[in-house]
Formats: structure tokens, C-alpha cells, sequence
């Protein structure tokens, strides 16, 4: 899970996206239409046959009865489509941290999906976000991080502003019917939640100042009051492939401490286990225990009195202790694959302790090497035959349960669109 309360937590024919004929005329004023690029994708097929397997999980049963999603949520590629689709590119979804964009003509890109991104701040500070892709013949535009006062296409030189519009179109002398307000890069609804920055794929025109609402609903106020905010240092920035579904690594996460004393002795001999306990929100679970050792230093140092560890729907874990916040981004690569990006954040008043950060880090990264192992092996599981399904333990594994009705409400809805 992190460096203190870790819980790192069918091969059928391939999702090939169908595009719907558009006008001549939509694709010209493209920038403007953010939205057509994931309406424009068909499920096809594979949408019944994703429904098929969505409906062999009943998140009416009581978690006392259920059991788990079968293996095909994590194995099957054409249900990864579709969560690409009915999930990661709809609602709000965190790419990364506002100390990459906090300066002017400051940016970052990523990917999420088959969707690359660039998020950056214009000359006059103003926060932007745009599909990385040149209108021209579609090559990727930025790459990496770092401050521009432009974007230059490294194919045919075509230049962007930092406010997405078209600056400069390299040998088109010639062409026809060609509009320079046409082709600026298409826009993407971008907004930040205390040091987080979040995008929407699905819907340019939100009103970004109720991203606390749509993003957390009534577990935001219980977030800010409890230490998460931006009032903490960023420290670093540490990522890691793992060769599991992207769900693996969550539910590992959401098992309520389970695995703890199992996995991570060292990190258990510093818990309350008695003191454990899963708050259900929305689309927000949060976990919390207390440090076995009051206010020793050797405790403090690594948790503190007490840690909270907040889940949010999807893949996003926030984890504050002691003086230390580190967040988990669990960003999907395949049905068998994920990256989980890990910023660290610490107290203004330990952010020069070299040593002590060191020495915290060095902790974390223990932790997270014994969760890949527990993650990894897992997946090679559910690609047996012999298992299908499993069962939940009822009085740890509530956040878990949840997790898996929200996947199954989201995406059920979504057929019925």
C-alpha cells in the first residue's frame, strides 16, 4: 500500500474500436468536440460479451454470501476495453501532482488508456490540458516534463501554444480550405483538488470548482481536515511496472490490513491491529489505524499516532502518517499489466532531513517489493484452472467488497446509456 500501511494491494478475440462516420465538418472543428474522441469508439461485439462477464458478480448478495468477481475481470482483454472505456474515460481521474505544472509554461504528459495527455500552465498561469497529439499527422507532440513557452511537432515542425491554439503550420502552401482555428490541439477538461491534478475526457464543459463533489462527495471534508492538503512539501516521485491487473493491485490494497502481518512483519510490529477500521463513503473508502507505540521517536518517525488510508474510486490511494503523505496512482497497462506512480510529500519541518528521508524511503520501497511479489503472484493465479472464484473475509475486506459493486454499478450502467 505505501511505506507504512502497505496493502498493495481470456484470450478472446481482441476489443477493436469501430469508429462512427462523422460529418466532414465535425472533424474540421475537432478541437472543440473532446468528447467525440471516446463517443466515436463502439464496444461492437465485445460489448455483450463484456456484459456477459460483468454479470457473473452480484454486488446485491450481502459480503457475507458474496463472492468475488470471477478471474475474466482480471484476465479478459475485451472486458479491460471496456473498463477502459465505461471507467477511465469518464468522470474525473488523477494524472499527477500540481508541483509538476506549478510554474508558468510549466508541463507534464502521460498516458491513461490509449488517451496521451499534456498538462501545462500558459505564460500567464492559466492551467490547460490537450490530447498530445499534432493535428497534422498525429504524432505524438510533447513528451517528458519540464517548461516550454510552446509546443513544436518533432515530425513537420507544426508549433502550438500553451493555450492548445495553432501558432505555426510548416509547407502548406497549396492546400485548400484550411482554417487555422480548425486544427488548434484538442482540449481536455482539467482542474486540481488540494495538490492533485485531475482530468475529464468525458465532458469539456464541466464546472471544474465541483470537482470535490463529483470526486468525493462527503468524504472531502474528512480528507482536508485530516493532514490532506497542500500544505506538505513534495518530496519525490518513484514508479514501478507490475506485471498484475490494475484491480489486483487495489484490492491488495482494500483488504483491511489482511495481509499485514503476513507480508510486512516489519511494518505489522508498528500497528494497533485492534484499532483497525473502514469507513465507506460514495466512491471513498477509508481505512485507519493507530501506531502500536505512542509517541516513541522510532514510531513517529514511520507513523505516527495515527495513519488513515483513503481509497478513491478508481485507482487512486492517499495515505497519511506521522509527517509523511504518499499517494498511489494505479494506472492501467493491459489485462496483465499496470504502473503504480508513488509522490511523496512530507512537514515543511523535516523536508531538509536527508537522512530522514533516506531512511523513510528506504522503508517504503521494501514494502512496495514484497507487495509486487504478493500482486504478481496473484495474477499468475487467476490464470489457473483452478480457481475461479473466491470469497471475502466480512469483517476486513468491506472496502473491497465496495470497490468491486462501484466497478459493477459503473459499468452496468453504462450499457444502458
Amino acid at each position: 500500500m505505501h511505506m507504512q500501511m502497505a496493502a498493495l494491494t481470456m484470450q478472446l478475440t481482441p476489443f477493436i474500436p469501430k469508429l462512427r462516420p462523422q460529418p466532414h465538418s465535425n472533424y474540421l472543428n475537432f478541437h472543440n468536440k473532446t468528447t467525440a474522441i471516446i463517443a466515436s469508439c463502439s464496444l461492437g461485439n465485445s460489448s455483450s460479451e463484456s456484459e456477459v462477464l460483468l454479470s457473473q458478480f452480484n454486488p446485491k448478495i450481502p459480503i457475507e454470501e458474496a463472492v468475488t468477481p470471477p478471474t475474466s475481470w482480471y484476465t479478459h482483454p475485451s472486458f479491460f476495453q471496456l473498463e477502459l472505456h465505461r471507467i477511465f474515460y469518464r468522470g474525473w481521474q488523477v494524472v499527477g501532482s500540481a508541483e509538476q505544472i506549478k510554474d508558468p509554461n510549466s508541463f507534464f504528459t502521460g498516458r491513461l488508456g490509449d488517451v496521451e495527455f499534456v498538462v501545462c500552465r500558459d505564460e500567464s498561469g492559466k492551467l490547460e490540458a490537450f490530447h498530445n497529439v499534432c493535428r497534422h499527422h498525429a504524432s505524438l507532440l510533447a513528451s517528458g516534463s519540464g517548461h516550454k513557452s510552446c509546443f513544436v511537432c518533432p515530425y513537420h515542425g507544426w508549433t502550438y501554444g500553451l493555450n492548445g491554439a495553432l501558432l505555426k503550420a510548416t509547407r502548406i502552401s497549396g492546400m485548400r480550405n484550411f482554417n487555422v482555428k480548425d486544427f488548434g490541439l484538442v482540449p481536455i477538461q482539467v482542474s486540481t483538488w488540494g495538490p492533485f491534478v485531475l482530468l475529464n475526457l468525458e465532458n469539456e464543459s464541466l464546472d471544474s470548482t465541483c470537482v470535490s463533489e463529483e470526486w468525493l462527495g462527503s468524504s472531502s471534508e474528512i480528507l482536508s481536515t485530516n493532514g490532506i492538503d497542500s500544505s506538505l512539501s513534495y518530496v519525490c516521485r518513484r514508479e514501478y511496472t507490475i506485471e498484475c491487473n490494475w484491480k489486483v493491485f487495489c484490492d491488495n490494497y482494500l483488504d483491511g490490513g489482511y495481509h499485514v502481518p503476513y507480508a510486512h512483519k516489519s511494518l505489522a510490529s508498528g500497528l494497533k491491529f485492534d484499532s483497525y477500521s473502514t469507513t465507506i463513503f460514495e466512491k471513498v473508502s477509508i481505512q485507519s489505524c493507530e501506531g502500536s507505540s505512542g509517541e516513541s521517536k522510532d514510531n513517529y518517525d514511520r507513523l505516527g499516532r495515527k495513519a488513515i488510508y483513503a481509497f478513491i474510486y478508481p485507482n487512486f490511494m492517499i495515505n497519511r502518517y506521522g509527517p509523511w503523505m504518499d499517494t498511489n496512482l494505479v494506472l492501467p497497462l493491459g489485462p496483465n499489466k499496470c504502473q503504480v506512480v508513488f509522490d511523496y510529500y512530507l512537514e515543511h519541518s523535516l523536508k531538509h532531513d536527508t537522512d530522514f528521508i533516506e531512511l523513510s524511503l528506504q522503508d517504503s520501497e521494501k514494502v512496495q517489493i514484497e507487495d509486487i511479489v504478493l500482486c504478481e503472484g496473484v495474477q499468475k493465479g487467476l490464470r489457473s484452472p483452478a480457481y475461479r472464484v473466491g470469497r471475502y473475509a466480512p469483517k476486513v475486506e468491506q472496502a473491497m467488497h465496495h470497490f468491486h459493486c462501484l466497478l459493477y454499478e459503473n459499468l452496468k450502467n453504462k450499457f444502458h446509456d
